[in-house]
C-alpha cells in the first residue's frame, strides 16, 4: 500500500490497517525511525496517579515476596489451586 506525504508532513494510513490493529480516531502512536525505516507503534498511555499506584503496589508485593509474605507459584493452574482452596 502506498500513502503520499502531504503538506504539514501528514500522511493517511491505509483503513485496512487501521481496522486490523483496532486504531480509532484519538489513539496515540509512538513514531521512530530505525534503520532507514519509519515505525508506527500504538501506544496507550495512562494518568500518572494510576502508574504511580501500580509503582506502590509492585513495590509492597517486592517487600512481601522477600520477607515471604507472599506466595510464589511455579504456574498458573498452582496458583488457582490455591486460591480456590482457600
Amino acid at each position: 500500500m502506498l500513502a503520499e506525504l502531504r503538506t504539514k508532513s501528514q500522511i493517511t494510513i491505509p483503513k485496512e490497517i487501521v481496522s486490523q490493529l483496532g486504531l480509532s480516531a484519538g489513539d496515540k502512536l509512538e513514531i521512530y525511525e530505525k534503520d532507514g525505516v519509519i515505525c508506527l507503534m500504538p501506544v496507550t498511555i495512562y494518568p500518572k496517579n494510576y502508574v504511580d499506584t501500580l509503582r506502590e503496589e509492585i513495590k509492597e508485593l517486592k517487600s512481601n515476596i522477600k520477607n515471604g509474605k507472599q506466595p510464589l507459584f511455579d504456574n498458573i493452574d498452582s496458583m488457582f489451586d490455591k486460591l480456590e482452596n482457600n
